[in-house]
């Protein structure tokens, strides 16, 4: 199958831990409920969505527990265990949902430990090919937090690990601590006070995950985006993860949608080249 029925494929690969994805991929926040929060309005769309990202060629799924919560986890496993070889599942842990528009950091081993399994049930997995810590909680120490986790790569419960939201100086901490694959922070063509942590993964070689890579809309908005779009004859939304992955070669976007439509449209950018010209005008603050 070539990357004209697998679309998202266009864009090349790069490593993950010891696993080799494309270069896109997707995100499972919105296939739950409005806020991200409760079950979707058609579970069995979602399902059906779920399925055709794997077919368009995207075989790195990013969820969390978070994502409900337990909503994602548990469509996931619905719409494709047992997973199809090739198929990358990573979730995170470390935040909680005390109500719909609540997202409380909760890094201590317990909680952890307790996600953790958690995830693994509902993912229906013996161990998650990705786990990444979802955000530091200020009453943990750093180290606390990604101690236990290191504990629970060594159980056989997490193959690789991965931090999210953090700085330079949290990603050194996390990698004295343990190998550290992928770093998962906000990052789009209007907000760019992550690149120092990008150009520590570019050096080190390890996976950057842009979350919010469309920026939660604003991206689309931006007059110097739209602009470009025009001009090749593609939309703003396509034009904003071309320059993410123009970007750098460790950028692997993750854009998510509950929209069959916006998951087509989103899956062609892999394949949209920009130019010199394109790229200076999108770099410009």
């Amino acid at each position: 199958m070539g990357t004209g029925d697998r679309p998202a494929a266009a864009a090349g690969t790069l490593r993950l831990g010891d696993f080799t994805v494309n270069r896109l991929g997707f995100g499972a926040m919105r296939v739950a409920g409005p806020d991200i929060w409760g079950e979707p309005r058609d579970r069995g769309a979602m399902r059906k969505l779920l399925r055709r990202a794997f077919e368009l060629g995207h075989d790195f799924f990013d969820t969390a527990d978070s994502y409900g919560p337990d909503v994602s986890e548990i469509l996931i496993a619905e719409a494709l265990h047992p997973y199809p070889a090739g198929l990358v599942v990573g979730t995170k842990g470390g935040l909680v949902r005390p109500s719909r528009h609540r997202w409380d950091e909760s890094g201590h081993p317990d909680h952890l430990r307790r996600a953790l399994d958690g995830s693994l049930k509902r993912l229906r997995l013996e161990r998650i090919d990705l786990y990444q810590f979802h955000a530091p909680d200020p009453r943990v120490p750093y180290a606390e937090s990604l101690g236990a986790l290191a504990e629970l790569q060594r159980a056989g419960k997490i193959r690789h690990l991965g931090v999210s939201n953090v700085s330079v100086k949290q990603l050194e901490q996390a990698r004295r601590i343990a190998p550290i694959v992928s770093v998962q922070n906000e990052h789009n063509v209007e907000n760019r006070e992550s690149d120092d942590v990008l150009a520590a993964c570019e050096r080190l070689g390890i996976a950057f995950v842009p979350w919010f890579p469309l920026g939660a809309g604003r991206a689309l908005r931006s007059a110097k985006v739209r602009r470009v779009a025009a001009r090749l004859g593609a939309t703003p939304a396509q034009a904003a993860l071309a320059w993410l992955l123009a970007r750098s070669p460790v950028i692997l976007p993750i854009p998510g949608t509950g929209s069959m439509s916006h998951l087509e449209e989103n899956a062609a950018a892999a394949a949209l080249k920009l130019s010199t010209e394109d790229l200076a005008e999108l770099n410009r603050a």
